[in-house]
């Protein structure tokens, strides 16, 4: 069984606090993205029981996906989801597994940089020992923030990292190819700019190309992240290319929710079962729970 540090999330104000554990955990997590050509492997998960099942099937670390968790929240992706209910849900998942857990936090969940500095906390509080923090601009003149307001954000996050005694790992994405928002050069202008604003690694989703991939990879010098899907080339070839982190992102959620479609219609419909075979059990299911 996993070890299980939180027993139910708290409120934010209440969240356990900052220990050792969590500090070698932190340091785990680094350490996963440094085997050459031995990429870390993201089945993102969303809740605590997905977390469990990812655990089980063998991943060395769990990273949420924002879409993910604010769909099973009732809200949108784009950070539409209430802060307060996602670190919730980070902490319910930390709890369910014992290997290290990176929280997608979006743009941070915050309008300014005490504001993300706070999400920070919050999240370590909650036990994640990572983040993603992206550079999309929801709601803002242009797709993507500008370079100095998103290295600033980016900085507070290390220093409040910092200020609490973990080295969170901060996954830095960078949307410029996403969101057609520029080229290769932006790219790396941005990438050179958060990783001296205190980022671990760079997370360039927007492209499954190996060729753009090694490029990348041979210039930026911290750990490469790659989302990768349906249609993209295997993850050896993602790997040999230079990726040294690579996450499925919303997918997984994606087609479970494909999934809840399929076995309704199928029901209301025809009023048979065939989308349900294949199930997890409920004793399976309620013995890797209870652990």
């Amino acid at each position: 069984m996993a070890e299980i540090r939180v027993t139910a999330p708290a409120p934010p104000d209440e969240l356990p606090c900052v220990t050792t554990d969590l500090k070698a955990k932190a340091e785990l997590f680094h350490s996963l993205h440094t085997a050459a050509h031995r990429p870390l492997i993201l089945p993102n998960a969303w809740d605590a029981a997905g977390a469990r099942i990812v655990e089980e099937t063998g991943a060395t670390a769990i990273a949420t996906t924002s879409s993910g968790v604010a769909w099973s929240l009732g809200a949108a992706d784009g950070n539409h989801a209430d802060r307060d209910e996602v670190v919730r849900s980070v902490a319910r998942m930390t709890a369910a597994v014992g290997v290290p857990v990176s929280a997608d936090i979006e743009g941070g969940y915050a309008a300014d940089t005490d504001g993300v500095a706070e999400t920070v906390r919050r999240v370590l509080a909650a036990g994640a020992v990572g983040i993603n923090i992206e550079d999309s601009y929801a709601g803002g003149p242009h797709p993507l923030r500008p370079v100095a307001d998103q290295a600033s954000r980016i900085a507070a996050a290390r220093e409040a990292a910092d200020e609490a005694g973990v080295p969170l790992f901060i996954h830095a994405r960078i949307d410029t190819l996403l969101r057609q928002a520029g080229g290769i050069g932006d790219t790396l202008d941005r990438a050179a700019a958060y990783l001296a604003a205190g980022a671990d690694g760079i997370f360039v989703p927007g492209t499954t190309d190996p060729g753009v991939i090694a490029e990348l990879a041979a210039a930026i010098p911290a750990p490469l992240g790659i989302l990768t899907g349906p249609g993209a080339p295997p993850v050896t070839a993602l790997a040999q290319a230079g990726a040294a982190r690579i996450s499925v992102g919303g997918a997984i959620a994606e087609a479970a929710y494909a999934l809840v479609r399929r076995a309704a219609r199928e029901v209301l419909s025809t009023g048979t079962y065939e989308e349900l075979s294949g199930a997890l059990g409920y004793a399976e299911l309620n013995a890797l729970m209870r652990g």
